[in-house]
């Protein structure tokens, strides 16, 4: 595929990295330079991770034309950054098809390319994932060298450190090349490149830490001050060793990271000499060869379709909030009134609306970075010392904190409140970043509270009644998107605890909605009502403490009920079975439906297809309606097309 419009002349000649040994340094320069401008168009036309894919062009290109993929193994960490590996890993006629319905993740992953080793969407677990694969090599199996691409971000997780600890524990050969676009001051061309030139021309005496040594000896000084400056900043280890030399990696760095030939002489270096774990440090621009990317506050992270020559993004036209905007603006008013309120994030201000906090208040919002274990024993810490923390993190990133949530908060019933963003399915980004787990997973705790926005405007309730809520953790969950369009209250008010709402009132069906899927559920009402079919909606608001009377009710006077929510088996309406089989009224001849998301991982579509797929529509939702009334079981299962 060549783009329309983009002259291509080198990428044209490159069907997959084995066409790279064949090209020279300057012409693998060029071959970076048309990468950039392809992935600028392609991503203008599909939306997705710009600013990460333009960060790593020419690393992508060096480490492609220096390493023998797929035998040695090249392992993305979040893999956001991996749209120009896609192009030059045979799936370049594919990449229009970029987060589409059937068509290439945003993300690596291993069932769509043998170029994908490892999958990843989560960040930090590349170093990890690197070093089972050398391990794997050095008992047998058939795998070449190891590399992993990290962040600056993404190597501060806990998680890094533990692997770079058991790496350098193992002395096993593998390399973990630094993605920093983080260090201002970047490294220069002349003495280094002259250096790095040299020893790349030498025999094998030389050693790979007298290359590293090397490195350091030809930067001048005020670069050697920003080197050093920049070991701090990504280690904490001050003075001349760094915490990755603590560990046992040689340590090769700064080198510039969009110079090709001074990464081409560095990769080489590396792999000619390497016997145990090595870091090589890549300084990079996030957005680099995108004005309208490397200007932009985020760097164009996270982009929708957009007209290259002016950067304008292409947004969905709306009169409704988003969720995440009612929820920064709203907790921002509560913080107003109550200076015991804090926020906590896990390195995204932005996507969970605590940036709007942070401008008002910003000692009082705290980016703990890629750490979600500490966020959440910091916030239980923070809610143990008198301080109402509102830990606002991602439905899919909370997994990873699950323990400290058990162990730290639930067990000791401190009142750290949860505000879980991207409930249920998320569109374009995939199996990985949806919402599917958290009802289950919280729900079954002792000492927690878990609610569900039905609208934006129940939102605000939430989060008025979590700041009240000083007896105990209390979660709420929302989804990605905009609300419904409905009435806003100008303050939410405090919801009585374990208590739902009816919207509606008929006499043949109930329908019991939790969440954010209640805009589906009226409508399916409507479709049955248009029928003659009597249908009460009611919104159940929460989980746990289930609405034990709401649901007594509906059973009493109603011949089906049926639960709907955004979430797994084993969430609400399991819930929902459970207090009806204790109480005896599975036995009542009711017709008793559950409607949940499949057991399945659901690929990248638009929000509305995937819900399609997991038959959770209101058409779906009549159709169980239907059958339940007839006493028959509808077809069951994930809709696949």
């Amino acid at each position: 595929m060549s783009m329309h419009g983009i002259s291509t002349p080198t990428l044209d000649r490159v069907t997959g990295p084995a066409d790279l040994k064949a090209l020279s340094d300057a012409e693998l320069s060029r071959l970076a330079d048309e990468l950039r401008r392809e992935t600028i168009e392609v991503v203008s036309r599909t939306g997705g991770h710009l600013g990460s894919s333009l960060g790593v062009v020419e690393l992508t290109v060096a480490i492609h034309a220096v390493f023998n993929t797929p035998l040695d193994k090249l392992i993305w960490d979040v893999g956001h950054q991996c749209y120009p590996h896609k192009i030059l890993t045979g799936r370049r006629d594919r990449m229009l098809t970029l987060r589409q319905a059937g068509g290439l993740s945003g993300f690596t992953k291993r069932a769509e390319s043998e170029f994908d080793p490892f999958g990843a969407a989560h960040s930090s677990t590349s170093i990890s994932a690197a070093l089972g694969f050398a391990v794997g090599r050095e008992m047998g199996m058939p795998v070449g060298d190891t590399i992993a691409v990290i962040g600056d971000g993404a190597i501060t997780a806990g998680m890094a450190y533990e692997a770079m600890n058991h790496a350098g524990h193992l002395k096993s050969r593998m390399f973990v090349i630094l993605n920093d676009n983080d260090m201002s001051i970047a490294p220069p061309v002349g003495a280094l490149q002259r250096y790095l030139n040299d020893i790349a021309a030498k025999g094998p005496l030389a050693t790979l830490k007298a290359v590293a040594e090397g490195v350091e000896a030809h930067l001048p000084g005020h670069v050697r001050d920003g080197a050093r400056r920049a070991r701090q900043m990504v280690t904490g280890m001050p003075g001349g060793g760094t915490l990755f030399e603590e560990f046992g990696f040689t340590y090769i760095g700064p080198v510039d990271g969009h110079d090709v030939p001074q990464l081409l002489a560095t990769l080489r270096a590396a792999r000619a000499r390497a016997t145990g774990p090595v870091l090589i440090h890549a300084v990079t621009v996030k957005g680099k060869g995108y004005a309208p990317a490397e200007g932009a506050d985020d760097k164009y992270h996270g982009v929708a379709k957009f007209d290259v020559a002016t950067g304008q993004q292409v947004k969905s036209k709306s009169n409704a909030p988003s969720y995440t905007a009612v929820f920064g603006q709203r907790l921002t008013d509560e913080a107003a009134r109550d200076p015991r309120i804090v926020g906590i994030t896990a390195a995204m201000p932005g996507g969970t609306g605590l940036d709007v906090m942070a401008r008002r208040f910003p000692a009082r919002v705290f980016d703990v970075g890629i750490a979600e274990q500490h966020g959440v024993t910091f916030a239980a810490g923070l809610a143990a010392s008198g301080m109402k923390p509102f830990c606002a993190i991602y439905s899919s990133f909370l997994q990873r904190g699950y323990d400290q949530i058990v162990h730290d908060v639930a067990l000791q019933n401190l009142p750290v409140r949860f505000a879980i963003d991207r409930a249920g399915l998320v569109g374009q980004d995939g199996a990985t970043h949806a919402g599917a787990f958290d009802v289950a997973f919280l729900a079954n705790l002792p000492n927690m509270t878990v609610m569900a926005a039905g609208d934006e405007a129940d939102l605000c309730h939430m989060i008025a009644t979590a700041v009240a809520h000083d007896s105990g953790p209390i979660a709420f969950r929302y989804p990605r998107g905009e609300g419904r369009g409905v009435e806003m209250p100008e303050r939410g008010q405090v919801l009585p605890i374990g208590k739902g709402r009816v919207m509606q009132r008929g006499q043949d069906v109930a329908l019991l909605s939790f969440g954010a899927h209640l805009g589906e559920v009226l409508a399916a009402a409507d479709l049955l009502e248009a029928e003659g079919i009597s249908v009460t909606v009611a919104d159940a608001r929460f989980a746990k403490p289930l609405d034990h009377a709401l649901i007594d009710a509906l059973i009493e006077d109603h011949a089906a009920l049926i639960t709907v929510e955004q979430g797994s088996t084993g969430g609400f309406g399991a819930l929902v079975l459970h207090y009806l089989a204790g109480s005896g009224q599975l036995e009542r001849g009711r017709a008793i439906r559950t409607m949940v998301l499949p057991d399945a991982f659901i690929d990248q579509a638009a929000p509305a297809q995937m819900y399609e797929w997991a038959g959770l529509q209101a058409a779906d939702i009549a159709t169980t309606a239907r059958h339940a009334l007839r006493r028959e079981a509808p077809a069951k299962g994930l809709r696949l097309v």
